[in-house]
């Protein structure tokens, strides 16, 4: 994913998050790693509160990846939540357990061997993303070596395409041990090959993707959305929107943003607006509380998305999986960009598939709200159906029970046995 043309086209806002355009900058950044992280972390012992020996283990990389997983947890007692060691899980920090990255050091002789071969077959973006390649170095090699230590039942990923995470992935691959994912995000054609021993995938939506991606691997099973369940019976009843809820991340440009909220305070005051920056989005929104000061304001690091949701009547957002979030709520969603790159339009359909409307510019988007002002339809989360599998049927709102369910039926399994 980061060699395609689509990550090279990103926003450099955006990029410059995760890998600054200056090459300076970004050998600052790969020695700050080198120094805090790799160093940091020899001194750096792991004591964790669980067992991990035979366990099965739950591979978080973020706060939503355990929030996606803790139910496994809850209903396994052999269940165990565990990231790289300096892994930054949010408000879980304390509580995950770790796996030792002290030896990561160890390898970085392989550096300049993998960086030469990428640049050979990638050309100039193995330069532009040499700091990337530097931060995957060596997490294969020391998951080896823990899976080797602990032997765990089998491994529970909710990410697939970040570099720890596709490593334990091929770590485990070559030690033998099951592995499953359980889908916590909408998925695009950009993801890498669905490659797990059990994939519990949301809806139909995320099979024809992967099918995209390549040819796909073990067992599948549509499941539908676990972290949905405790919130499908609360959905959105309004006949008509009052509250706006815009739903923005690190991707759409502040000042696109900006101008489009001002445009829509003004040209509907009797609306009531949230915005809701992505808890990665570090920018400055100072000036713009001073701007809109009627604007509300939602912190993604406080309040979880579904209760944001519930507070709205429709949401304005470009490329997240909010909207899908939004429907199942029978939120009315709109699908506005801020920004202008051309790869990243509609980049997981959901307005070709008929999900959400689009508005192509302000105004669109103003008369667009102004006539769900008017009327809002009670059936708009039944356009979900292709995304969540359990939607209108028996299992609707019990997709967590079916996930475990499912688990314990392959882990049980004659083939999975040690």
């Amino acid at each position: 994913m980061r060699f395609t043309a689509v990550f090279a086209a990103l926003p450099p806002a955006a990029l410059a998050s995760i890998s600054p355009a200056n090459p300076l900058k970004r050998l600052a950044r790969v020695l700050g790693y080198a120094g805090l992280r790799l160093v940091g972390n020899v001194f750096r012992p792991v004591h964790n509160p669980n067992n991990l020996h035979g366990a099965v283990w739950l591979y978080v990389v973020s706060a939503n990846n355990y929030d996606a997983l803790e139910f496994i947890q809850k209903a396994r007692p052999d269940a165990v939540l565990v990231a790289g060691q300096a892994k930054n899980i949010g408000r879980y920090n304390a509580t995950v357990n770790r796996l030792s990255l002290r030896r990561k050091l160890l390898y970085y002789w392989q550096f300049p061997y993998a960086f030469f071969a990428l640049a050979q077959t990638e050309g100039g973006r193995a330069w532009r993303f040499f700091d990337f390649i530097f931060y995957a170095i060596g997490y294969y090699e020391v998951y080896r070596r823990a899976l080797r230590r602990h032997r765990p039942r089998a491994v529970v990923f909710s990410n697939d395409h970040n570099d720890d995470t596709r490593s334990l992935l091929l770590a485990c691959r070559a030690e033998g041990i099951p592995t499953a994912y359980v889908q916590h995000a909408s998925v695009s054609a950009n993801f890498p090959p669905l490659g797990f021993d059990l994939s519990l995938l949301e809806g139909q939506d995320a099979l024809d993707k992967y099918r995209l991606c390549g040819p796909v691997q073990g067992r599948v099973e549509l499941v539908g959305m676990p972290k949905a369940d405790a919130y499908l019976a609360r959905r959105n009843t309004a006949p008509a929107v009052r509250r706006v809820g815009i739903a923005c991340n690190i991707h759409d440009p502040l000042p696109a943003l900006t101008a489009a909220l001002v445009y829509l305070v003004a040209k509907l005051p009797e609306l009531t607006f949230t915005l809701r920056p992505h808890p990665s989005d570090g920018r400055n929104f100072e000036p713009l509380r001073q701007l809109l000061p009627t604007l509300e304001w939602s912190s993604a690091r406080i309040e979880n998305v579904f209760d944001f949701l519930l507070r709205q009547d429709a949401l304005v957002a470009a490329d997240t999986s909010t909207h899908l979030e939004a429907t199942l709520l029978n939120v009315a969603s709109v699908y506005f960009r801020f920004g202008t790159n051309p790869l990243t339009d509609d980049y997981y359909g959901y307005v070709a598939k008929g999900l959400v409307e689009r508005a192509d510019n302000p105004s669109e988007l103003a008369e667009k709200l102004r006539a769900y002002a008017r009327h809002k339809p009670a059936d708009l989360y039944r356009r979900a159906a292709y995304y969540n599998a359990t939607l209108g049927t028996p299992d609707e709102g019990r997709s967590q029970p079916r996930t475990v369910a499912l688990l314990n039926e392959w882990l049980e399994s004659p083939h999975q046995q040690p």
